[in-house]
C-alpha cells in the first residue's frame, strides 16, 4: 500500500497550517489524510481540526524517533512535517531510515539545520552567499546602543535590546547562550521582512514572497503584507541555490528602502508562523511539497503570487466537547 497521509508534528496552534494541508490534498483523488501529534493532542487546537492526532513523547525522549516511526508506520505516512527547531536536527540524522521505509521527512540537511539553530554561525552563512548580518561583538567589547538575544533562541524570547552598558546587567553579560550584535533601527530606518522561501529536494528556489513585519505579537506576525520589489529582486538572486535545503524555509531580514541596504538575521528551516499569509497569495507550497514527494514530480518556479496583500490576525477558538 502506499503511503501517502501526511503528519504534522508539534502541531499546538497551528490550526491554518493543518487546514491549508487538507485544503491541498483535498485536491488529489486517493483520500490523503492530514494526522498532526503533540505532547497533549487534546489540549491543541491544531489537532482538533486534523484528520487525526496521536500522543507521543517529548522531543527530549529518546524513543522520540521511535515513536514518530512506528507512527509512520501505522498509519501510512508518507509525508512528515515538521515544524518547531528543536526537533530538526533529530529529524535529519534519522531522515534515512525513514527514506527506505517509504515515508519522506520534509528536513534540511544537518549542517545548515546547526547553522540556522545558532545565530553566530547564521553571520557566517548569510555571508557565503553575499548578505551581510549586523555586527557580533564580543562580550568584553560591546557597542552600545546593542541587542541581545540567545544564540539558539526562538520567538525573539529573551531578546531584548540594552541601550547603555548601565542597563547590561551582570545576569545577561554571564549568560553563557547570550549572544551581543549591532542594534538596527526597526522602529524608523529599517523594516522587518520575514521571507517565506520554497526550496526543491536538490536545494534550488522555487518560490520566494517575502512578507513586511507590520506588527509583531510574542515573536510572531500578528500583521503583515506581501511585498514585491528590490528586497525580493535581491534575495531570488543570491539564494538562488541554499545548500541541502528542503521544503520551506523561513528567513528574516532587516531592509533599508532608500539605500538597499539589507541585513539577514536569522533562517529557521521550517514553516513559520506567519505563512498563512503566503499561502493566502497563491504559493501553496503544501501542494507543491504533496507533489514533489508523494508524487516525484518537479515542481517548476513560481512567482505570480498576490502582490500588497494584507494580513490582520485575530485569536480564534476550538470547542471540544466531552
Amino acid at each position: 500500500m502506499k503511503k501517502n497521509n501526511i503528519l504534522i508534528l508539534s502541531a499546538g496552534r497551528r490550526v491554518e497550517l493543518v487546514q491549508d494541508f487538507q485544503t491541498e490534498a483535498a485536491k488529489f483523488s486517493d483520500g490523503i489524510r492530514i494526522y498532526c501529534t503533540d505532547l497533549n493532542p487534546k489540549m491543541s487546537s491544531a489537532c482538533q481540526v486534523a484528520d487525526g492526532a496521536f500522543a507521543v513523547p517529548r522531543i527530549s525522549a529518546e524513543n522520540y524517533i521511535d515513536s514518530i516511526f512506528q507512527l509512520a508506520d501505522e498509519q501510512n505516512i508518507g509525508l512528515i512535517v515538521p515544524t518547531i527547531d528543536t526537533e530538526l536536527l533529530k529529524l535529519a540524522e534519522a531522515r534515512s531510515r525513514f527514506e527506505a521505509a517509504g515515508t519522506h521527512i520534509i528536513v534540511s540537511g544537518s549542517d545548515l539545520i546547526r547553522q540556522c539553530r545558532d545565530k553566530r554561525d547564521s553571520v557566517a552563512l548569510f555571508a557565503r552567499y553575499g548578505i551581510e548580518a549586523p555586527k557580533i561583538y564580543a562580550p568584553d567589547d560591546i557597542e552600545f546602543p546593542c541587542f541581545a538575544k540567545p544564540y539558539d533562541g526562538s520567538r525573539g524570547i529573551g531578546a531584548q535590546a540594552v541601550n547603555s552598558a548601565e542597563e547590561l546587567t551582570d545576569e545577561l553579560k554571564n549568560d553563557p547562550k547570550m549572544m551581543f550584535c549591532q542594534l538596527i533601527d526597526i522602529q524608523n530606518t529599517f523594516k522587518e521582512f520575514t521571507v517565506d522561501m520554497y526550496y526543491d529536494r536538490e536545494g534550488r528556489l522555487k518560490c520566494a514572497v517575502p512578507r513586511e513585519r507590520l506588527e509583531v505579537r510574542s515573536g510572531e506576525v500578528s500583521k503583515g503584507a506581501t511585498r514585491r520589489g528590490w528586497l525580493y529582486d535581491f534575495l531570488t538572486e543570491k539564494l538562488a541555490v541554499l545548500e541541502s535545503a528542503r521544503g520551506c524555509i523561513t528567513a528574516q531580514f532587516f531592509y533599508r528602502e532608500e539605500s538597499h541596504t539589507v541585513y539577514g538575521v536569522e533562517i529557521n528551516p521550517r514553516f513559520g508562523g506567519g505563512f498563512p499569509l503566503t499561502y493566502a497569495a497563491g504559493a501553496h507550497y503544501p501542494g507543491w511539497l504533496i507533489r514533489e514527494y508523494l508524487y516525484s514530480e518537479n515542481i517548476p518556479c513560481f512567482d505570480e503570487w498576490e502582490n500588497d496583500l494584507i494580513m490582520l490576525r485575530y485569536d480564534a477558538k476550538v470547542l471540544v466537547r466531552g
